[in-house]
């Protein structure tokens, strides 16, 4: 059992846990993530390791409940227990002294992002961070990684704080200014992961983005994460999450995302039918 230490609510549907789990806090490097099972009839959800501490032997996880799985997680509070956790799997972010890296962040894949900015701050890099969210409301880690970056910018969709539009947007401007810039990493939505990608792709900008396919066993045997990278099948559970962003089908990976979507509808329904909650 792993307990569950802190909880708190970054938005209306973001969560963060702090959980004990001192051997996986022990080996666990930026970019590599867990599997969770709630209990027995527990459905197996991959989240990223947004921080993990040796001393104190806890993870930490940042989650937005979006399906059944999430949500009945949200529920969860301190002191509460997940039945299995597994990790820290995948393959760890490459962190080295590159000279002026980009860290790109949208939605909950900001603390995704979060730890890899620590990373390459703390390799002697000179680190420009970017956020986005739809709002205001929905921006995650902000103090903290303003703390860690040589600069910070922020974008919302709707202009309620900073750049009124979308990360692609700064960096373009960056580029623009004629920026020297030695590495890109996204992580996000997709479709922003695909956006950035494209733009990098026509000025050379070496960009690695976290893929985030639907995921099973975790270890490869499965097949279900699998991605198409330069022409090949690799499996994000061990070959990745982080892939070359300009060598990945970004529109295979949308397309796979989508296959179950109503079976997972339908499992929602259930649930919330079963809690008599939403």
């Amino acid at each position: 059992m792993y307990e569950i230490l802190k909880k708190r609510d970054l938005t209306l549907d973001t969560k963060l846990f702090e959980i004990s789990a001192p051997l996986i806090a022990n080996k666990a490097k930026p970019g590599q993530f867990i599997i969770f099972r709630l209990d027995e009839d527990g459905e197996r959800v991959p989240l990223t390791i947004a921080k993990a501490d040796k001393e104190k032997g806890t993870i930490t996880i940042v989650f937005q409940e979006v399906g059944k799985s999430t949500t009945q997680l949200g529920t969860l509070g301190e002191g509460d227990t997940l039945l299995n956790l597994v990790g820290p799997l995948g393959r760890p972010a490459d962190i080295e002294k590159l000279g002026t890296v980009v860290c790109i962040g949208g939605g909950v894949g900001i603390a995704c992002v979060f730890p890899e900015i620590g990373a390459m701050k703390e390799a002697g890099n000179e680190v420009i961070s970017i956020i986005g969210a739809r709002n205001e409301s929905l921006l995650l880690f902000e103090e903290e990684i303003d703390e860690i970056s040589d600069e910070f910018y922020i974008t919302t969709d709707d202009g309620s704080k900073g750049h009124h539009g979308f990360v692609s947007d700064v960096l373009k401007r960056l580029i623009d200014e004629g920026r020297k810039i030695d590495l890109v990493m996204a992580v996000g939505p997709i479709i922003m992961m695909k956006v950035v990608s494209d733009l990098t792709k026509q000025y050379g900008l070496k960009t690695i983005v976290s893929l985030n396919p639907i995921m099973v066993d975790g270890t490869g045997m499965c097949g279900s994460c699998r991605v198409e990278v330069g022409g090949e099948t690799k499996f994000a559970c061990v070959d990745g999450p982080e892939f070359d962003a300009h060598q990945v089908d970004f529109n295979m990976l949308m397309s796979r995302n989508r296959r179950h979507t109503k079976e997972e509808d339908l499992s929602m329904k259930d649930y919330k039918e079963h809690c008599r909650c939403g």
